[in-house]
């Protein structure tokens, strides 16, 4: 008898498992923001905030990817101080966009450039 329960609970338990191993899989979205086109015309770093903490610096031709639990993320540009002149940041504090993830997205943005300032821009994985 005692061998049984023993067996039972081990079976019972081995089932119970087996969700979290499949949701482990895709409990959070892939966030990938690229720097790879000359569509902002600095030689600047660029720092990219998820949450408003730095979470990335991109130079020309980067690009980063996140791991993050689904959800709505707010994300920020701002240009960073470096060796390069001119390249302090403004007074202003630039405005967050704020990006959507659903477990097992794969979303991925550009830097652009407008007038107001630097924003994501969806692009093609191009896989």
């Amino acid at each position: 008898m005692h061998w049984s329960a023993l067996s039972l609970s081990g079976f019972i338990s081995l089932f119970a498992a087996t969700p979290l191993a499949h949701a482990a899989g895709e409990d959070y979205g892939v966030l990938i923001i690229s720097r790879e086109r000359l569509e902002v015309a600095t030689a600047c770093e660029i720092g990219v905030y998820v949450q408003d903490q730095l979470a990335a610096r991109l130079f020309q031709e980067q690009s980063t990817s996140f791991n993050l639990p689904p959800g709505t993320v707010s994300l920020r540009l701002k240009l960073l101080p470096g060796q390069a002149p001119g390249c302090n940041p403004g007074m202003l504090t630039p405005g967050s966009q704020n990006v959507t993830l659903k477990a097992g997205d794969v979303l991925k943005f550009r830097i652009a450039m407008t007038q107001e300032g630097m924003y994501l821009k969806p692009a093609a994985l191009d896989y």
